[in-house]
């Protein structure tokens, strides 16, 4: 309201009385720890990078011209392609290392950067010299400002002396070229007038192997195949030169792996990207069957990741872990086994081992086969959490997140570990343990056939998925839907504007069939009244609203009751 008027005339002023819709969060968004071909352009090793497709994912964590997966069958990338497969969208993939712990460094050829030429021919191989490389891999130092780029600039001869004659003067031929070393916005080293002729003349140019030997940051090497020298010069541009890859040790991985939630680097680092609502860690399982880890580690990194889900403070929790069964049988001195040789009974005496609950938890037997391309698309059995991250997208997108993320087809798998039947599942299923099945009788192929959290299984109200992650989903949309609240004056206007926002809000809901009731009033409440928010409380400086929903509940199981009927009878 204008604070006066003086002189006659039309006063236009702007009044805000409606409530403010509140728009649904997304809870699509998954996060992946895990070992990668390589780590490149802006990805960081130990820091989330986000990843939007499988094309981006080869850009970041694969070699140039590569398939991405490792030569040692890291699971990420099983994992990260199967979330694609199913339905996934954006995703955060957490690079712990391109090897496993405590294995031996590749080569210095296999390392570096290969720069071609025109023609697609290898022209120079750049690697980083030691003394750099301390400095610019080996701690963790993979940001930009301490990368370093080699930039290759179109050159000329070296200047001619000025009383040269004009017809003596060299004839630019085009081999020639520049070597700039540079470090974020700093340059390093400048070399000029290279070239890649070893029996160049020196008044005209310099060996580009030969001049650069002085360089303190980098290694040169002529990897260029027979021709001339201008068929053989590299091509212009920024080439980034990969230092040589950190290999953790076993003893140091483990640390490595948990992070710094301040740095934001390993599974906690995951947990600082707000929009991350569902985590795995597939290699876990790897450095499991490698030995790396035993299985208390095992369970500390998934108690770790639970109990991170389970705080969100200040907001409310809304994230959900995805575990894996690590293959071990009871008895055996808990060591690894195949994972086709654990078995249901396995499985459960496993759970009852790790002896770990949760709502913001949930488990898939048994792992699932897929083609490798690495071993010619023979098949290999991975764990199936990044397969299921992307059903539970695939099934947001196309029913809701009320919908439970089961009865659907798991794409891109061609086997199962294990083939539990009915009874089998009749002693997983009650202990939260979710089972993939083959109902090939019914001509249905596999199926996702359980939609449980990992709750103790007396607490009824959050045994479903579903249930868990719509909550989630009203508590996460309401709290960043109602910020505008905060500092308005707190009276019952405020109160009226408060109820209509979040009323409409799980009316919306209603419509689409996440709540149970035939109208909204037998579906949800929303109460912000005199009752509540009492004087002593808004002396306080607070604004009390109580909601109550009744959520749409999977129908797990069906049950027809069938009798003989005589008519007039």
């Amino acid at each position: 309201m204008a604070l006066d008027y003086f002189a006659p005339g039309v006063y236009v002023e702007e009044v805000d009385r409606g409530s403010r819709p509140i728009e649904g969060i997304s809870m699509s968004v998954a996060g992946f720890i895990g070992f990668t071909e390589d780590v490149r352009g802006d990805a960081e090793l130990f820091k989330p990078m986000m990843v939007t497709n499988w094309s981006q994912y080869l850009e970041y964590f694969g070699k140039e011209g590569s398939d991405g997966f490792t030569d040692f069958n890291a699971y990420l990338p099983f994992s990260v392609q199967g979330w694609f497969l199913n339905g996934g969208g954006r995703c955060w993939i957490t690079s712990i290392g391109t090897r496993l712990p405590g294995s031996e460094p590749p080569p210095v050829e296999q390392s570096g950067t290969k720069i071609l030429t025109s023609s697609r021919k290898p022209s120079l191989h750049f690697t980083i010299k030691p003394a750099s490389a301390d400095e610019s891999a080996l701690a963790l130092a993979s940001s930009d400002e301490a990368r370093i780029k080699v930039v290759i600039q179109d050159s000329t001869p070296k200047p001619a002396p000025a009383d040269t004659p004009d017809e003596e003067l060299p004839l630019n031929t085009g081999e020639f070229f520049n070597v700039v070393v540079v470090r974020g916005e700093d340059e390093l080293e400048r070399y000029e007038n290279l070239s890649m002729n070893p029996d160049v003349e020196t008044q005209l140019a310099d060996y580009v192997v030969t001049r650069l030997e002085s360089s303190e940051f980098i290694n040169v090497a002529n990897i260029s195949q027979s021709g001339q020298p201008l068929t053989r010069r590299p091509v212009a541009g920024l080439y980034e030169v990969t230092p040589p890859p950190r290999v953790s040790t076993r003893d140091s991985f483990s640390r490595d792996l948990q992070g710094q939630r301040d740095d934001r680097t390993g599974t906690q680092g995951i947990f600082e990207i707000d929009e991350v609502a569902m985590v795995a860690c597939p290699d876990l399982m790897r450095v499991y069957q490698e030995g790396l880890m035993d299985l208390d580690q095992v369970h500390g990194v998934m108690e770790m990741m639970l109990s991170m889900c389970e705080n969100s403070f200040p907001g409310p929790a809304y994230r959900m872990a995805v575990i894996d069964t690590p293959p071990v049988k009871p008895g055996k001195g808990r060591t690894p086994v195949p994972p086709q040789q654990q078995k249901p009974q396995d499985v459960d005496a496993w759970l009852r081992d790790f002896n770990r609950r949760s709502m913001f938890g949930a488990v898939y037997y048994p792992w699932i086969k897929v083609a490798n391309p690495r071993n010619g698309g023979r098949p290999i059995f991975v764990p199936p959490c990044g397969h299921m991250m992307g059903i539970w997208c695939r099934t947001d997108e196309t029913r809701g997140i009320y919908k439970a993320p089961a009865n659907e087809t798991p794409r891109g798998v061609i086997g199962l570990a294990y083939e539990t039947n009915m009874r089998e599942q009749e002693l997983l299923n009650p202990k939260g343990i979710n089972c993939i099945r083959n109902f090939a009788n019914y001509s249905r192929g596999y199926k996702v056939w359980g939609a449980r959290t990992l709750v103790e299984p007396d607490n009824v109200q959050w045994r479903y998925i579903s249930v868990r992650r719509l909550i989630s989903y009203i508590e996460k949309s309401i709290e960043i839907g109602t910020q505008w609240v905060v500092f308005e004056p707190n009276d019952r206007n405020l109160w009226g504007r408060v109820t209509r926002t979040v009323s409409n809000f799980l009316e919306r809901l209603w419509s689409a069939g996440a709540l149970v009731g035939a109208s909204p009033a037998e579906s949800f409440y929303v109460k912000c009244d005199a009752e509540l928010n009492t004087h002593e409380t808004m002396m306080l400086g607070r604004l009390y609203i109580e909601v109550g929903i009744s959520p749409v509940r999977p129908a797990e199981f069906v049950i027809f009751r069938i009798s003989q009927w005589a008519p007039g009878q």
